[in-house]
């Protein structure tokens, strides 16, 4: 074999050979930037949002009696609030969000971006329940308003409410880790 056919080998074999490498380097990378889909008008991302769990939180009767109990992630600043459970492709049964307003008023939320349906439950500033929304339809840019002012809401997976028998009247009880 002369030299110029091996030099030749050894460049085609290094071009082969980063070539490779950087097609497993582009792989890697495109593999784990997050996936996104198309739901009608809406963009979702379909990364995994891993759940954070805050605190618990108790769901109990007029009476006082306990009804069921769920660890939550705690939405109290307008980044987190705004943020709320868009974008999740799950969550657990004994899983949920509790936003904390700073005030009392007649609150409002929307499902853009959501991917879950979920019940969405208004609390005021004495810890009773004033307002469910059962089954709120994902992507939906329609408002689940509250009927009564409420310093709270909280979002659990839809179904929960009714599966619980939690109803309007009954309260709610939490705490951060």
């Amino acid at each position: 074999m002369n030299k110029k056919n091996h030099n030749s080998k050894n460049g085609f074999t290094k071009i082969v050979s980063v070539v490779i490498i950087l097609s497993f380097v582009i792989f890697l990378v495109l593999y784990n930037l997050p996936q996104t889909q198309k739901n009608g008008n809406a963009t979702v991302k379909t990364s995994s949002i891993k759940f954070n769990k805050d605190g618990e939180l108790t769901f109990q009767s007029k009476d006082g009696i306990y009804i069921s109990k769920i660890d939550i992630e705690i939405a109290d600043d307008d980044d987190k609030r705004t943020k709320g459970l868009m974008d999740r492709l799950s969550m657990k049964e004994y899983q949920g969000m509790l936003f904390i307003f700073p005030y009392e008023t007649i609150q409002s939320f929307w499902m853009k971006n959501t991917v879950l349906s979920l019940d969405i439950i208004f609390v005021n500033r004495d810890n009773e329940i004033v307002t469910i929304h059962q089954h709120a339809v994902p992507f939906d840019i329609g408002q689940y308003a509250s009927t009564k002012p409420a310093s709270r809401v909280v979002e659990v997976n839809a179904g929960y409410t009714e599966l619980y028998g939690i109803n309007v009247g009954d309260k709610i009880v939490w705490r951060r880790n």
